[in-house]
């Protein structure tokens, strides 16, 4: 169903951006306008919207939409070019086009209507997204819940002689059998030194007494994304190890103390980056603090050093700091938060607590 206060919220910030019409692609904002989710594949799948109000959506007869109230619905034949439809829609002058568009329908539509301007038109939606309206919230408290049940029980199946692939599948199908939607990108499962690199992909490595385990696991729940990161032991930790983890933790909880409506993003990650420069790991945090999160895991607003936008309510990011050093381990601490008007809300429960796993 056409989502009519959100469609309003776009054409505001339309007008800001001085763009008349747009065109949205992105498969997520389709789904955040109209609650139709459609995986296109190669095939066209667009939004047409203008000032007026006007809404039309384009797709394929192998889509399978149906007409709702407030939007038009064109549908073309497969192997059909859907180009022209879309083309006698669009007014001459300036139209905002998704970032994600495939230049081949772009150029397509150039060489059909050779009075338009394309210009970047995302910001229009990605402004709307960037703040969750209460149904947005609460979906995505209850993805987080979810993710907290799976983190536990992961943490509780390692054992001697696993290997990172295998508690990998058995997160992805603990996830599947608590109602998440498939995710594209599988579990980030590290043992030992492999922990050194942030976006480690699982493989057969055998678990090791003394491994540091990062378990980074995220995956959509009815579209909504969850991702949490914790960093736990297996049979013992040196003094090192303890080091490292607690000054991550540190610089975690330091982080989302600070957070609150009307603070530049980067306070926060200069708080998180601060605390484990004190402590003599600055150059090993190698990476952002954190990312937004929502219909897409990794969204609007980027909690960066580089990010000067004022947090405002309703903002949904994750707070992840790491320690990295090569070759030896890794730890990482990650809770996604929402800001509230005085603060945050920490979306995860599972504990920072450091955790040895006999």
């Amino acid at each position: 169903m056409l989502k009519q206060s959100r469609v309003q919220r776009v054409i505001a910030n339309m007008e800001a951006e001085q763009l008349k019409q747009i065109i949205i692609s992105s498969k997520e904002s389709i789904y955040y306008l109209t609650g139709i989710w459609v995986d296109p594949f190669e095939r066209m799948f667009a939004l047409y919207l203008d000032d007026s109000g006007r809404v039309v959506l384009f797709g394929n007869e192998l889509f399978c939409l149906q007409p709702e109230p407030g939007m038009e619905l064109v549908v073309g034949k497969d192997g059909v070019n859907p180009l022209p439809d879309l083309a006698s829609v669009v007014k001459p002058g300036k139209i905002g086009i998704d970032k994600t568009w495939q230049s081949k329908y772009l150029i397509g539509l150039m060489e059909l209507r050779k009075d338009i301007v394309p210009v970047n038109g995302s910001t229009p939606v990605d402004m709307a997204r960037l703040q969750k309206d209460a149904e947005e919230i609460e979906a995505m408290r209850n993805a987080s819940r979810i993710n907290d049940d799976v983190m536990k029980t992961a943490i509780s199946l390692i054992h001697e002689g696993a290997t990172e692939s295998e508690i990998s599948g058995r997160i992805e199908k603990m996830f599947a059998e608590r109602g998440g939607d498939h995710s594209p990108e599988g579990q980030i499962v590290s043992f030992g030194g492999n922990a050194a690199d942030p976006h480690h992909e699982a493989n057969n490595t055998v678990i090791r007494d003394g491994d540091n385990i990062v378990l980074d696991i995220f995956t959509p729940i009815h579209r909504y994304w969850c991702d949490m990161t914790r960093t736990v032991f297996f049979c013992h930790v040196s003094e090192k190890q303890k080091t490292v983890y607690e000054a991550v933790k540190r610089a975690n909880l330091a982080a989302e103390e600070l957070i609150r409506p009307g603070l530049p993003m980067c306070e926060f990650d200069r708080a998180a980056r601060k605390v484990l420069e004190n402590a003599g790991f600055g150059k090993y945090f190698t990476h952002r603090l954190g990312h937004g999160c929502g219909l897409e895991c990794h969204e609007m607003p980027e909690n960066s050093s580089a990010n000067s936008m004022i947090a405002l309510p309703g903002m949904v990011f994750s707070v992840e700091p790491g320690v990295y050093l090569p070759g030896e381990l890794g730890v990482r601490i990650e809770d996604l938060v929402v800001v509230t008007e005085t603060g945050c809300e920490v979306l995860n429960q599972v504990t920072k607590e450091l955790t040895v796993v006999e």
